[in-house]
């Protein structure tokens, strides 16, 4: 048993069935990632705006009481003295809706941009129980999804996009200019993290008109994704060789994308999902783009700052370790 098993992994079979074993587990594990956090998403708890103190009159409670159960989520209701300042937690992403109790009426102002999937379960929910409870409930959307865009997946596709050709980019560098030292390798990551990020913006808003982007603000969000995906792969290529590409597919694509908020909002993702998906790439990626798009002159600072460090301590200890990189070259060739 001893002899076969050492022959076996000495063999040009055993990189292959192990290839077979990683790529089966992986097939389900994708899979399993995708349905876990988009199947049958849930809410657990849902930041609303609650205007005036007419939200604690009878009817007031009845309904959000009615819309817990309803939703079997709990409401964050947080009060603001009057609608504007409501509807400024909107534009700051702090609340998803704005509800303004008045006796038997409900106004329900809902905001697709903030979280379409979130938006959806509210207008589906909110009448019935507001028939059940005796309220007349009006409900708008004051923040709408643009036109080409209903379903709000575009910004998703696009940081899928970003995000993918970033670490397969590193991983084609790595395979295929092999001599490149380390400075070169940084750079080349740059510049095509920056040429591809342009051609997503073109492509997406000037041929397709999927999206309305603001230009330089996307450019800039998109190329530092790839950059920053090509360089986590690129610090996992130095201390794993050939098999860099598991823990980053893991890390990006069965972690970070499913957790990123695009396609399912975040109070809608498992817990463990919704509280970590903001500080892997994907995620912060997601953030920013989002709020460019949709909420101009109310970018946060926090997406850059994860992309930022991701991309920072991958160079860091990429440059610390580059002789263990599979491209690594003697000194004096740098």
């Amino acid at each position: 048993m001893g002899d076969w098993w050492a022959t076996f992994k000495q063999s040009r079979y055993f990189p292959a069935s192990v290839l077979v074993v990683i790529l089966s587990a992986g097939a389900g594990l994708f899979a399993g990632s995708y349905t876990y956090a988009m199947a049958s998403p849930t809410p657990h708890h849902l930041p609303v705006a609650v205007v005036g103190v007419t939200a604690e009159t009878v009817r007031g409670k009845a309904f959000v009481a009615g819309l817990e159960k309803s939703l079997e989520a709990s409401l964050v209701l947080r009060f603001y003295p009057t609608y504007a300042e409501a509807r400024q937690a909107i534009e700051e992403q702090r609340v998803f809706a704005v509800f303004v109790v008045r006796g038997a009426d409900v106004n329900m102002d809902v905001s697709s941009a903030s979280g379409a999937s979130v938006a959806q379960l509210l207008t589906e929910e909110s009448p019935k129980v507001a028939t059940r409870v005796g309220v007349r409930l009006t409900v708008r959307d004051v923040k709408p999804l643009q036109r080409a865009d209903p379903r709000g997946l575009a910004i998703f596709y696009i940081t899928l996009a970003a995000v993918i050709i970033g670490f397969t980019g590193a991983a084609q560098l790595s395979a295929n200019a092999a001599d490149l030292n380390a400075g070169e390798r940084i750079a080349f990551t740059a510049l095509y993290a920056a040429l591809g990020a342009f051609a997503i913006v073109a492509i997406v808003d000037w041929l397709l008109g999927a999206l309305d982007l603001p230009v330089p603000e996307s450019w800039l969000i998109l190329a530092l994704t790839m950059f920053t995906t090509g360089m986590v792969f690129t610090m996992f290529n130095t201390f794993l060789g050939r098999w860099a590409m598991l823990p980053t597919w893991g890390l990006m694509v069965l972690l970070g994308n499913p957790s990123s908020g695009g396609a399912v909002s975040w109070p809608l993702l498992p817990s463990p999902l919704g509280a970590i998906g903001r500080w892997l790439p994907p995620g912060a990626s997601v953030n920013a783009q989002h709020t460019a798009v949709y909420f101009r002159g109310h970018q946060s600072l926090m997406p850059f700052l994860v992309l930022g460090a991701w991309a920072l301590a991958s160079c860091v200890v990429f440059l610390i370790w580059r002789r263990r990189h599979p491209g690594g070259r003697p000194r004096d060739h740098e």
